[in-house]
């Protein structure tokens, strides 16, 4: 009779054993899809799929973003300590314009090897995050808590400049303290500027006519393109955008996925290359990338904060 009840326990007990180790695999697994889902990893899987098959992907006329090679890995930029957001090419002198948003608000000038050339403090701005440059010394910056986008023309040398000097207007939509617009790009062709909102929710909005308006009548015309970017980005956030002249893209970055992605012109994924040191050949993953740009040679950057200097360059072949 014991031995038949210290059996029966024994066989109990290892019952339960096997159900609690199942149903803790089971929340293992659920919990592991919940991360999957939010980070986005099963989107970037079935993007991979269908890559492989479509073996169009590496088209000629897309970036292809995987084919970057590193050739500045997390360059400390010397002047600069903290908080280096957002950049944007200066075609006219072949340099790179970026913000510094810590303290003091700057615009200043970087060499395309991450060098300090000039300083341009920036006075009775407000929460300046982006910056693009949209020729002929005309630059806009935007405001993210105010999602106001300010425009005005570099001094022939460096000095503060003053938000009165600006031209400016106010997208008030979906006012998210710190989460509003998060980086800009200008389209000198189309004379249109794309912003970004960071998050909650991430939108994308096309604002037409804008150099026209500056110098004329006003005619701004504002899209809401966030259909692009509801389906297709499978990022969490979105810290800058980039629209490439070369391929009429969009170049996309998110801080907290530490991706660039590239959407077509009609929003459709076409590729996308990690900011991770174990994906994206860094020695260290891109702390808090803020910044993307491509020059004239199809140089790519991206900048992070605290300070830090990337350039990628397409593999040849």
């Amino acid at each position: 009779m014991m031995q038949t009840s210290f059996y029966s326990s024994h066989r109990l007990g290892a019952l339960l054993r096997r159900r609690y180790g199942l149903l803790g695999l089971l929340v293992l697994l659920s919990a592991c899809v919940v991360t999957a889902v939010a980070l986005h990893w099963n989107e970037r899987l079935y993007f991979n799929l269908t890559q492989l098959i479509n073996v169009t992907g590496q088209d000629v006329t897309n970036r292809w973003l995987p084919g970057y090679a590193v050739v500045i890995d997390g360059k400390p930029v010397r002047g600069i300590s903290q908080n280096l957001s957002a950049v944007s090419y200066d075609a006219d002198l072949d340099r790179l314009l970026a913000v510094v948003n810590g303290g003091p608000t700057e615009l200043v000038a970087l060499s395309k090897t991450g060098e300090l050339l000039e300083r341009y403090p920036l006075q009775g701005f407000g929460d300046i995050e982006g910056v693009t440059y949209m020729g002929h010394g005309r630059v806009a910056v935007s405001d993210e808590r105010a999602q106001q986008i300010s425009i005005f023309r570099l001094p022939a040398q460096p000095r503060p400049i003053e938000a009165s000097e600006a031209q400016f207007f106010s997208l008030g939509i979906n006012l998210n303290g710190n989460k509003g617009f998060e980086g800009l790009t200008y389209d000198a062709a189309g004379d249109r500027l794309f912003i970004v909102k960071e998050r909650d929710p991430r939108q994308l909005y096309e604002v037409g006519g804008v150099a026209a308006s500056l110098e004329g009548p006003l005619q701004l015309t504002i899209r809401d393109r966030s259909d692009w970017i509801a389906d297709q980005v499978f990022a969490t956030d979105l810290s800058d955008i980039h629209f490439d002249a070369a391929t009429g893209h969009l170049i996309l970055l998110s801080d907290e996925s530490r991706l660039l992605m590239e959407l077509s012109d009609s929003g459709r994924m076409l590729s996308y290359r990690s900011l991770n040191r174990w994906f994206g050949g860094l020695q260290r993953s891109a702390p808090h990338p803020e910044g993307v740009t491509i020059d004239n040679d199809g140089t790519l950057f991206v900048v992070s904060e605290p300070n830090l200097f990337y350039s990628f360059r397409r593999a040849e072949g």
